[in-house]
């Protein structure tokens, strides 16, 4: 698991992020941008036009600094801060061609991850108080998982596991694979003893072989709500509980209130509206 932090992906994955992008969008080149005199200079503004919390500035950067290493760019806000609509959150100052060229991938993933920062918030917000801990799936946008799993701790969210090497899940179809509950966490901890150890769970009885089993984490998959509740007095804080499935803002905060210390919500990183941003330039 990765720590809760503010930490971005490493210089070269956004590096790698920003050249995938920039390549589907440019091709041989950016026809439109031709049309620029070569050495025209461009200030810009930048503006959140609706509330939201951002995320995604070094990707933003990157793209700029991409087109124009010289580019000046001065942001007003930083990552894991909430503005107001209509905040002006950041000047630049460039080459006209490497703006306007650079303009649209720089605004995909400042929109798509200052989404999902805000989406991550509201959820956070509404188990305020619980002591629940709000996390990420692996439902995220291919190619940009470190990038949406930074922006859900922006929002004040928290990292499941990055991908299928860094914990073990075990659920329905790995059980039956493995000939049950017990034989799939006996061979999960000779193989892995190092990883935490997950099984999802579908009903009361499954619940105690995990505990029976010794796991580190049960996941409760589409309990309802009684049934949840039962559930955390038979675990009596034994181990961690998690409740998946069937989560929105309508129901996560009943879910928080049932004692269970996660819930995790793919709809953070699959559900995402961008934040509408707007970038203005005027010539320098």
């Amino acid at each position: 698991m990765s720590p809760d932090t503010l930490t971005a992906p490493s210089a070269a994955q956004i590096a790698g992020d920003v050249e995938r992008a920039l390549a589907e969008d440019l091709g041989s080149g950016d026809a439109t941008a031709e049309l620029l005199p070569d050495e025209a200079r461009a200030e810009a503004t930048l503006t959140c036009r609706e509330s939201a919390m951002i995320a995604g500035i070094p990707w933003f950067d990157a793209c700029v600094r991409r087109m124009d290493p010289s580019a000046r760019i001065d942001w007003h806000t930083a990552d894991g801060q909430r503005v107001a609509a209509g905040t002006l959150i950041c000047h630049l100052d460039g080459r006209a061609r490497a703006l306007v060229s650079a303009e649209r991938s720089a605004l995909n993933f400042l929109q798509l991850l200052s989404g999902t920062a805000t989406q991550t918030a509201e959820y956070v917000a509404a188990v305020a108080g619980t002591g629940v801990r709000v996390l990420d799936t692996r439902k995220t946008v291919p190619g940009l998982r470190l990038a949406q799993k930074y922006a859900v701790r922006c929002g004040g969210g928290h990292n499941h596991r990055m991908g299928l090497h860094d914990a073990i899940l075990v659920k329905e179809n790995h059980i039956i694979a493995a000939g049950g509950i017990a034989a799939a966490v006996q061979a999960a901890r000779r193989l892995h003893p190092q990883l935490l150890l997950e099984v999802e769970v579908e009903n009361l009885d499954e619940l105690a072989q995990a505990l029976a089993a010794g796991v580190d984490r049960v996941l409760l998959d589409n309990f309802s709500l009684p049934l949840m509740c039962a559930a955390v007095r038979q675990a009596a804080g034994r181990v961690p509980l998690e409740a998946s499935g069937n989560v929105d803002l309508h129901t996560i905060g009943d879910y928080a209130r049932t004692g269970v210390d996660f819930i995790s919500v793919g709809a953070l990183t699959k559900h995402v509206r961008a934040v509408d941003l707007s970038l203005r330039l005027r010539l320098g």
